[in-house]
């Protein structure tokens, strides 16, 4: 007769058929891994749906007590946070200057091309005119002319044609000259420091202090070095930012004059100021490589070469 077996006594056996026959398919499961929770199956499944339902409650908790910060929070919905996002989205961008700036990009780089591409257009449009005139001079009409063949009235008026033409200037005056012979004739500006010129007007060797394309006259001196107002007008800028570092804004009519780089400034917005008067002392604040004066003249937001309107030593 078999001898009875004892419910561990199986529970061994089963597992060692379970460890073979998993170890003739190559794969070894741990003997820990078997019937662990054998004798309290349901325990496991009670610690997930524990943990699932503490998992709700926190969310729970969360949810409602971020809803209770936005109701009860004074500072998400208060005056000053009002305030200050309405002060953020009326902030208005300066299109004047954006407007100026690329004004003065054309006429620095751009006007001087497009200007002698038309001036040899109508170079070849007067050669043209010319030559068609030449050949249609023995085919005016009577109407014109009063007879056929031309008499000394027609040869007089064709030579006064030509002597018309070839009087006209061959070099027209760039914009640039245009305003600074305006600016002379109603401004007569001085000079508004005496020194070394370091940097003249133009095109020059660029890096990342200064740029490559100089739209004013630096003079050399000593820092502290007290400089004048070139001309009469009015403040409309005394600042410290951006590249020119402290800078002046002085302008009178549609022109303007800049003093840029100063360590000190003498004067502030809406000062108006006489021409020679005191303004302020040399720097070299902003994007500046050493101690000088950057002089600006601009006439209705173009720049003009200062050395057009002044002499530089």
């Amino acid at each position: 007769m078999e001898r009875a077996i004892s419910s561990e006594e199986r529970i061994r056996r089963a597992e060692e058929i379970y460890n073979r026959r998993r170890m003739q398919t190559g794969v070894r499961v741990p003997s820990s891994r078997v019937n662990t929770y054998n004798r309290n199956e349901s325990f496991p499944d009670k610690y997930k749906l524990y943990k699932k339902l503490i998992l709700q409650i926190a969310i729970c908790f969360v949810i409602y007590f971020i809803f209770y910060l936005i109701k009860n929070s004074n500072y998400i919905f208060s005056e000053d946070f009002i305030n200050k996002t309405r002060e953020i989205l009326s902030y208005d961008i300066n299109f004047s200057n954006i407007y100026n700036t690329a004004i003065e990009y054309y006429n620095n780089n751009l006007k001087s091309q497009f200007m002698f591409v038309e001036s040899n257009e109508d170079e070849k449009q007067d050669n043209n005119e010319l030559t068609t005139n030449e050949v249609q001079e023995n085919a005016i009409t009577n109407e014109q002319v009063g007879g056929i063949g031309g008499g000394d009235d027609d040869n007089v008026e064709q030579n006064g044609e030509a002597e018309q033409v070839s009087n006209e200037p061959t070099v027209q005056l760039s914009q640039m000259e245009i305003d600074a012979n305006d600016i002379k004739q109603n401004h007569n500006l001085i000079l508004p420091l005496a020194g070394t010129v370091t940097s003249r007007y133009g095109p020059r060797d660029g890096n990342e202090i200064v740029s490559s394309n100089h739209g004013g006259i630096d003079i050399g001196v000593n820092e502290g070095t007290v400089f004048v107002a070139a001309m009469s007008g009015t403040v409309i800028e005394a600042s410290g930012e951006g590249s020119f570092g402290n800078h002046i804004y002085i302008q009178e009519g549609d022109v303007i004059t800049i003093y840029a780089h100063c360590k000190t400034l003498y004067v502030k917005k809406g000062d108006v100021i006489t021409q020679g008067q005191k303004i302020g002392e040399v720097g070299q604040t902003g994007n500046a490589t050493g101690p000088h004066l950057h002089f600006e003249i601009r006439k209705a937001g173009r720049k003009v070469n200062p050395e057009y309107v002044i002499t530089f030593a």
